[in-house]
């Protein structure tokens, strides 16, 4: 199969499920330090299995975000919330238009490199809470960017309408080991184990079956 995508690869469970699942489509895989709480945990896991499948990745920095955007996951922000992503405080973790933002550049690079689309991770456990990782955002960005390339580049999210769970399934028949992925947004040594995200994360290990090894506090 030709290499003519680039992967936004955060370095979590998602996406790099996803960079297993295409390897053979991804020609580079971007990750975006945006001054993120736990950008530093993430980061260094997207360009270890990048250099484990031999695919080239880049991080582009986005700081301008944590300077002027605001959100509890964002360096200076607010606590991160505990809790499950159904309670209404989660949405303080909520970065606004992260996701277009870096879709933007992605696409941009795309055209650089005359590669045909650019994937996203996002899920259908996503779409209550970020606006920006929901069908209609997605498809509305793929018309966006076809407009506004020359090459037509296509915006490519194969787990929109997929559970997390859903997603690591997929892994485990990929061989994954997710010990070698983060999720924790408060960026400390070990997995807090209370935020949204490590709840989400522990849940659907769990329905997948998968053994968690990931080493929580709590």
């Amino acid at each position: 199969m030709e290499k003519d995508a680039i992967l936004i690869l955060s370095g979590g469970l998602d996406s790099t499920t996803l960079l297993y699942d295409y390897r053979e489509r991804i020609a580079l895989a971007l990750s975006f330090d945006y001054g993120s709480k736990h950008n530093a945990r993430e980061i260094p896991f997207a360009r270890l299995h990048c250099q484990r499948l031999g695919i080239e990745h880049i991080t582009i920095p986005l700081k301008f975000m944590a300077q002027y955007f605001d959100s509890s996951l964002l360096e200076g922000g607010d606590d991160i919330p505990e809790g499950h992503y159904a309670a209404d405080n989660m949405k303080s973790t909520v970065v606004p238009f992260r996701n277009g933002i870096m879709l933007s550049v992605a696409v941009g690079m795309a055209e650089s490199r005359h590669l045909k689309a650019v994937m996203m991770a996002n899920h259908g456990g996503d779409h209550t809470i970020y606006p920006d990782c929901r069908p209609e955002f997605v498809e509305a960005f793929d018309q966006a960017a076809q407009a506004g390339t020359f090459d037509g580049v296509r915006l490519l999210s194969p787990y929109t309408h997929l559970t997390k769970a859903d997603i690591a399934r997929r892994g485990k028949q990929l061989g994954i080991d997710y010990s070698e992925t983060w999720s924790c947004y408060k960026g400390g040594q070990r997995h807090c184990g209370r935020c949204g995200t490590c709840i989400e994360r522990r849940e659907a290990l769990a329905e997948a079956g998968i053994t968690d090894t990931t080493d929580y506090e709590a």
